[in-house]
């Protein structure tokens, strides 16, 4: 069966590429602007780009009237973000970030979770997440317009954090340690509990 994603309304091509996508790894991103506002939001349009230079890119997509997200309002005004790995041990709190709140909420301090401060970046990055990336951005490429046109956010890897207990000789992080959570489609998610070696 062909389907041309031109005859499909928004919320109908959403469906179908986030259900046929998947697992999708989770950016639980933190960011501040220049008022010193901190925010924290989950994005599943997530990947690694490169490893040299290392860079790692998040999809933020526009709400329903247009408008750009707090994240990415933050991002432009700071050319600054952490990116904060989420686990399942996360998910419920990690999901309740994801409510629209007004501006300049604090979703992290609203949902009881801890944030220090980072080492090269003015966003602060979640203390619980067993690692977090410090970027710096490198471009902000925008696909569409209005609602649910998307701004791909490229950002260089300035620092990345990990959980001591994950890293395996100092180059490999232990994916049975990381427990990362992926998203499906809708309300559903995955763990990694098992692996196929190819």
């Amino acid at each position: 069966m062909m389907i041309d994603f031109n005859t499909l309304d928004d919320r109908h091509a959403h469906d179908l590429l986030t259900s046929a996508i998947i697992p999708r790894p989770i950016a639980w991103v933190t960011t501040v602007n220049l008022k010193g506002e901190h925010n924290l939001a989950p994005f599943s349009f997530f990947t690694g780009i490169t490893w040299r230079p290392p860079a790692i890119a998040v999809s933020i997509v526009n709400r329903g009237d247009g408008s750009e997200k707090d994240s990415l309002r933050n991002i432009r005004e700071t050319r600054e973000f952490v990116v904060n790995s989420v686990s399942v041990e996360h998910g419920k709190r990690m999901t309740g970030t994801a409510e629209a709140l007004p501006p300049g909420t604090d979703e992290a301090y609203r949902g009881g979770i801890e944030t220090i401060p980072s080492s090269r970046t003015r966003p602060r990055r979640v203390k619980d997440a067993r690692i977090a990336f410090e970027c710096g951005v490198r471009d902000i490429v925008t696909v569409g317009e209005g609602p649910s046109a998307g701004n791909l956010v490229i950002g260089s890897v300035l620092v990345m954090h990990v959980d001591r207990e994950i890293l395996i000789d100092g180059r490999e992080i232990s994916w049975l340690g990381l427990d990362s959570l992926g998203r499906l489609s809708g309300n559903r998610f995955c763990a990694v509990r098992s692996v196929i070696e190819i």
